[in-house]
Parts: structure tokens; sequence; C-alpha cells
């Protein structure tokens, strides 16, 4: 299958924007045949402060809104010294705030963290604040240790994601028109009380992709760190899915390291970093993103050599015109009606100049 997400493309304004009348399809703009977004977690490298990592992801908000992207996400973590994103809907009111036209949302909010009531009246607030611009993507994974996990839910019990469909269900129903006349939630009103944002369900595995098809959502797959899944977590989504007053027809979209330079040796290094901070991360050690050269001179093991290999392999990085050619590969291959890009480059100026040389690779409307 090879189709656009939204061919009309006579619906961009003199702006080089679309008009944002779906709340979910997004418009293929320039020469990608597919919506194209931005995902960003604020990386805090070791010489940059959390303020400066949040000013360059506002930073590249506003330019990612002047060339053309369609969305970008911040992701909820917790006590990873090199992301400063911990709090996305402090960080979405911001970035909304800096931007006019760009959709701005979760990628995601880990449910099982917060009571249901919370997210829906944070993200109506939003919505209500900059109406027709807000995404909440959930997700069920704490996205930090175990210890803080606990202390996030205030609980010193064992931690379980069996309760998610009971949340999720929870906060669909505060978003939309509330709950039973016999559920002790019945009389609880969630203020403000307007038009909800969209809600997609994000995953790394089959759970979410199939809880996501069986309710009609749209579902955004994390194939930046789980590449092996990605398509039997599409497939399963596909054929669970069930026509809903939100979608009438699947749309899935997928998160993909891309990490564009002037040459593949450049890209390469930028992209060392982040491989690095992912083995570190798994080996239980999280801090701040190393420099690329603290990531070239790095001791690494056999195992940590193959690791590091192996992530390097599912991401995408080289020149503009290779990484084009790989996104469009990766689309026929997974058959998505978007992608959202993710880089978190440990430099500012080579992460913007990424960006900058994805768009004019598909000739976004802002830079040609």
């Amino acid at each position: 299958m090879d189709t656009v997400a939204n061919p009309d493309r006579a619906a961009l304004g003199a702006d080089g924007h679309a008009d944002q009348t779906d709340p979910i399809r997004g418009t293929a703009r320039g020469r990608s045949a597919v919506p194209l977004s931005i995902l960003d977690l604020a990386p805090v490298g070791v010489e940059i402060t959390p303020g400066d990592a949040l000013a360059t992801t506002t930073d590249l908000a506003r330019a990612a809104e002047r060339w053309g992207f369609h969305r970008l996400w911040v992701a909820e973590h917790h006590g990873m010294p090199g992301i400063a994103s911990s709090s996305p809907p402090v960080v979405i009111a911001h970035l909304a705030a800096a931007t006019s036209t760009l959709r701005l949302g979760s990628g995601g909010v880990m449910l099982p963290n917060h009571a249901p009531l919370v997210v829906a009246e944070q993200f109506g607030t939003l919505a209500a604040l900059h109406p027709g611009r807000i995404d909440l993507g959930i997700g069920r994974a704490p996205g930090t240790d175990q210890g803080t996990a606990r202390a996030l839910r205030r609980t010193s019990g064992p931690l379980s994601v069996d309760d998610f469909p009971q949340q999720l269900g929870d906060l669909l129903r505060f978003l939309g028109d509330g709950f039973p006349a016999d559920h002790p939630y019945a009389e609880v009103q969630k203020v403000p009380h307007g038009q909800a944002p969209p809600v997609w369900l994000l995953g790394s595995s089959g759970f979410s992709a199939q809880v996501a098809g069986s309710l009609g959502l749209p579902f955004a797959f994390a194939h930046h760190f789980s590449a092996r899944n990605t398509l039997p977590a599409l497939d399963l989504y596909r054929q669970s899915f069930v026509p809903s007053a939100v979608l009438d027809a699947p749309y899935s979209m997928i998160g993909v390291q891309t990490i564009a330079a002037d040459t593949e040796e450049e890209a390469l290094d930028l992209a060392r970093p982040m491989a690095l901070s992912m083995l570190r991360l798994r080996k239980g050690d999280p801090g701040r993103m190393p420099s690329p050269k603290e990531a070239r001179e790095y001791p690494y093991s056999k195992l940590e050599q193959g690791i590091v290999d192996s992530w390097l392999a599912d991401a995408i990085h080289g020149t503009p015109e290779s990484v084009r050619a790989e996104l469009e590969e990766l689309r026929e291959r997974t058959e998505v009606d978007e992608l959202m890009l993710t880089a978190n480059m440990y430099d500012r100026t080579a992460k913007l100049h990424s960006y900058e040389l994805i768009a004019r690779a598909f000739e976004l409307p802002g830079v040609v």
C-alpha cells in the first residue's frame, strides 16, 4: 500500500501550513507522502543546563512550524538527568505560547503515574487555551525506575499495569460523555469542560496496539527503540481495529531515530552519543547526554559495542538524500500514515541543522 494520509494539498495556506480541521490526520507536505512530525525529549548534555535544553526545544518548535512539520510531541520521563521533559503539560503550554499553528502533544503521558482526572483537566486546560492544536498521547510504562514510580504513585506496594485498561476507560469518560448514572464518578465534572484533545495510544509491543485498535483510536509505535516489534504491532493494530466516532479507519504513526548532516561521517558522529546514552540507560546508569568526543573515546566492551551497533543499525543517519531515501523505504515497508522523527542530539546547532536538512530534502513549504 502506498497512500497519502491526506492528499488534498490544496488545503495549504499561503504560509504553507494546513487547515487544522482534522484533529488526527495531518496533511502531507512538499515531496513527502505522509505528514512529518517531531518527538523531542529536551536532552540535557554534560555541559548543558535543563534550561538550555528546554530553550532548544522551544527553538525547535518555532523552526518546525516555520519549515512545515505537522506536530511536535514531548515525552514524560523521570529520574533521568539527561532528559528535561519530566512534565509534558508544562512544556506543551510553553511551546504552544511560542508557536501559533504547530500541533503539540505528549508522546506520551504515562497514565499509571497519574490520576485520570488530573490528566483530563491538564489537557482540557491546554485544549481550551490552544483549541485545535493539542494531542494527548498515552503510554502505560512508568517512564522511570521502580523507586521513582512508587514515589509518583504514592505507594510502597508492588507496581502493576494491570489496571491500565480501567484507567484509560476512566480518562476517556472524563474527556467524553461522562460515566453511567450508577458509577461512583457519575457526579464528577472535569473542569474546564469543552472540546477534548484527541487521544493517541503509544506502545512498543502488541498490547497497546490491540487496545488502540479495539477502541478505534490512533496508534503511535516506538520504532526508535523497539524496531523488531514494529511490523507485528502494526499488523495487530490494523487487524483489531474497530471503527469508532474518532476514526473510521486505522491511523498509525511510528517514531524514528533520524539524524541528518552534511556528510555520512558527521551524521554517525552525531548519532554515537545517543547510542551511548541508550547503552547506559539499559545498564541502569542514566546520565546526561555524552558529547561526541566522549562517545568516540568510550572503552566499549565487545558486548557493549554490539548493543551500540544494533542501535545504530535501527537508526537512520546520513546525508539528507540518504535519510530521505531510508525514510521513504521505511514508510513503504510499514505502511504507516505518519512519521515522527526524533534526534536527541548533544549539540543545539547540529540538531536544528539536521531537521532543516530533512525539511529541505522533502521540500517542505517553509524551506523552499
